[in-house]
């Protein structure tokens, strides 16, 4: 089964520490040159500022890290942010921290707290999904069975996507390849031998996760 974490869309959020600002932007980024992309297209924004730290993971093996401490002192900056996003096992991803200067030295702790705390909270705020490489599966019933059909799915561990509604009921599902002759089981089961299926292609599906 394939599967990884990544955000769940493109975002920012902003923290102030004596007086600085502190402004995280994150992007999925699948290629070295989105993330360089997004990282210049931050830079371009926000010209001005004092620092524009980055860091960025690409490959579902990390097969690409970088950081970038742009002119912070060395350390302090783009590995803490490279480190919150391996702690949170987030894939494809790049943080660009962008710092204005409110006239306080923070120490090398002090900034080293801030951009990793820049990059942790704006994963809170995002959000986390997990992308997962699913089946699309349809199942196509009888009106008269399609009720229970709906509960059974909508209770069990199989992902629901959608419904259609013909001459019969079609419900779009997903799931996991190596469970797909179970699946079409237990819905023969459910269903009274009823049910007529068709085999769609495979899918990355974003499933929200719960994160703190």
């Amino acid at each position: 089964m394939e599967s990884y974490y990544t955000i769940k869309e493109a975002g920012s959020y902003e923290i102030e520490i004596n007086k600085s600002r502190f402004i995280c932007q994150m992007s999925r980024t699948e290629t070295e040159d989105q993330a360089n992309g997004f990282i210049e297209s931050v830079k371009k924004d926000h010209y001005k500022a004092t620092h524009n730290c980055s860091a960025y993971t690409i490959g579902m093996k990390d097969d690409i890290q970088k950081a970038h401490d742009d002119g912070e002192p060395s350390g302090t900056a783009g590995v803490p942010m490279l480190e919150i996003l391996k702690k949170r096992e987030l894939k494809n991803v790049t943080a660009v921290v962008t710092r204005y200067f409110g006239g306080k030295k923070l120490g090398a702790g002090g900034l080293i707290r801030a951009y990793s705390g820049a990059v942790n909270d704006a994963v809170k705020a995002i959000g986390v999904v997990k992308r997962q490489s699913l089946q699309a599966l349809d199942v196509t019933v009888p009106y008269p069975v399609s009720g229970s059909l709906e509960n059974a799915l909508r209770e069990s561990d199989y992902l629901l996507n959608d419904t259609e509604y013909t001459d019969q009921v079609t419900f779009k599902c997903f799931v996991e390849p190596e469970q797909v002759d179970q699946f079409k089981s237990e819905v023969t089961e459910w269903t009274n031998d009823q049910a007529s299926f068709h085999l769609g292609a495979k899918a990355y599906i974003d499933i929200d996760q719960e994160i703190n």
